[in-house]
């Protein structure tokens, strides 16, 4: 099944064409990546004074920061940076100024740089920066993500989660998403994804979730690794992460080489799961995985139907929420076949695989 079968709002099963079956909906699971949590400074006098008068004067404040970014000493290089993080924190005129003031590639240097702390302010800076759509084409012309891929992987926590942000702003340019996967960010956002905090856990999804809509990520974040965190976080009905990780798999599902994975990694047992005790959204993102997982693969079939997956999906088809509903028994399917469900077909495919 290829990437623009899905991305255009259905996919073929036994012949036929459903719509409505792929995992739209989901820009209610993920959110974007917000600016930096400035909460970690302690504004000093000094400090608030400095801002104080980049309201007042920001053009000219902006620029001396920009210029105390290319200083040989480090120290002024951090406060410089630090402050333009701040100041791009919120506001998005200011975060027009400040790129406009000439301070992308030098931050964008920073980002280089082995000091933990300077590279982290300067990711988190250029994050805020590209929170603005204006500054993510002079972003990604300049040459910042293999610096923000080099941050991901070596960097603080901190870093490493605003660098995925930062690369999930600069992969809503649709040419950006290749740029980033053949950059080397698949892996360490797969790392992230696995041994992160929450926070870093939900940042690497969402940027997967972006990056993954392109075949060859798909390809290299199951190479990775992806499918082992995403079937355990699909697992933890209580938690925060089952309908991210949901999506992100439904995804990565339309290569041969993520549902070969799934299958590995015991995803089966967790959707069907899923099917029989999750949230009404949840339920329907397992719906459309299955269906994917069992086209044209009798062995899946046989194992989804011996994990009991057909009482749960009558029970939805029956008393689901009419999205649900038509999830499983979609009637619009061709003029002559409009009495015949989604889930005859589907169930009726696993029996007859059982039998054989």
């Amino acid at each position: 099944m290829d990437t623009e079968s899905i991305q255009s709002g259905g996919f073929s099963y036994m012949g036929r064409k459903f719509s409505d079956l792929s995992l739209d909906n989901s820009s209610s699971a993920f959110s974007d990546c917000n600016s930096d949590r400035s909460g970690e400074f302690q504004t000093t006098s000094s400090q608030s004074r400095r801002l104080f008068l980049s309201c007042t004067n920001s053009e000219e404040f902006i620029s001396q920061l920009v210029s105390d970014l290319d200083s040989n000493n480090i120290d002024d290089q951090k406060q410089a940076a630090m402050e333009l993080r701040l100041l791009a924190k919120n506001k998005p005129e200011i975060r027009i100024k400040i790129a406009r003031a000439g301070a992308v590639k030098p931050l964008i240097s920073i980002i280089s740089s082995n000091d933990p702390q300077l590279q982290e302010y300067g990711v988190t800076a250029i994050l805020n920066l590209s929170l603005c759509d204006e500054n993510k084409d002079e972003i990604s012309s300049s040459g910042a993500i293999k610096p923000l891929v080099r941050a991901l992987k070596i960097g603080t926590p901190t870093a490493r989660e605003n660098a995925a942000c930062a690369l999930l702003r600069l992969s809503q340019i649709e040419e950006n998403k290749i740029a980033i996967g053949r950059s080397g960010a698949i892996q360490p956002l797969v790392n992230l994804l696995e041994n992160g905090n929450l926070r870093g856990k939900k940042d690497a999804c969402t940027a997967l979730y972006s990056l993954c809509s392109v075949k060859e990520n798909k390809v290299r974040a199951v190479q990775a690794g992806i499918m082992k965190p995403l079937v355990e976080m699909m697992s933890d009905l209580g938690s925060s992460m089952v309908d991210k990780s949901a999506f992100v798999l439904g995804l990565l599902v339309s290569v041969a080489e993520a549902r070969a994975a799934v299958v590995e990694e015991g995803g089966i047992p967790v959707l069907v799961e899923i099917v029989e005790v999750g949230t009404q959204r949840q339920k329907e993102i397992a719906v459309g995985i299955l269906l994917q997982l069992c086209e044209d693969c009798l062995a899946y079939r046989t194992m989804v139907a011996r994990e009991g997956a057909i009482p749960p999906l009558v029970s939805l088809s029956q008393t689901g929420t009419s999205r649900a509903k038509q999830k499983v028994k979609q009637k619009k399917l061709q003029p002559k076949e409009r009495n015949i469900r989604i889930e005859d077909v589907f169930i009726g495919s696993v029996i007859g695989a059982l039998r054989l």
